[in-house]
């Protein structure tokens, strides 16, 4: 499992945290995709619409499902634009860690932007909701479920 967390972060940070919406692929469905791969592991992340969006994870390992992410979220205030929303977004996605590798820390404060992230459960299965707020008004906010397949 630890390999596993470790590639399931590096893959987060390698995807939408550093790069977001320039960085995907759009299928024909209308999804847009990012993908990560490395050793054994393949990271796949789809999703669909920007405000609101939902949308899935899927790590293979030796080409078959291991791992499934599924999540919705929205933004909620038009006191700012989404792109800083979703900056500020990616910035907490890039501090996950191996005791929260599903979205980002706990919680993250900068300037006046504050990220929390619940999660229950392990690894195997669990579920979690994230929210940022804008000077103490919450502007977004994301909830996900997942565990592992066999």
């Amino acid at each position: 499992m630890k390999d596993f967390k470790r590639f399931l972060i590096k893959a987060k940070k390698n995807t939408y945290a550093l790069s977001g919406e320039r960085g995907e692929n759009t299928l024909a469905d209308g999804a847009r995709e990012l993908s990560y791969k490395f050793e054994n592991f393949y990271y796949r992340d789809r999703y669909y619409g920007s405000n609101p969006f939902a949308g899935e994870e899927v790590v293979f390992l030796n080409n078959k499902s291991f791992w499934v992410m599924n999540y919705s979220g929205r933004c909620l205030k038009a006191v700012i634009s989404k792109n800083e929303i979703y900056n500020f977004l990616k910035k907490c996605l890039r501090k996950a860690n191996a005791n929260n590798p599903f979205r980002g820390p706990s919680e993250y404060q900068s300037g006046d932007y504050i990220y929390r992230n619940k999660t229950k459960g392990d690894i195997d299965n669990f579920y979690g909701e994230e929210f940022i707020y804008y000077k103490n008004k919450r502007i977004y906010e994301l909830m996900y479920h997942g565990g592992l397949v066999k």
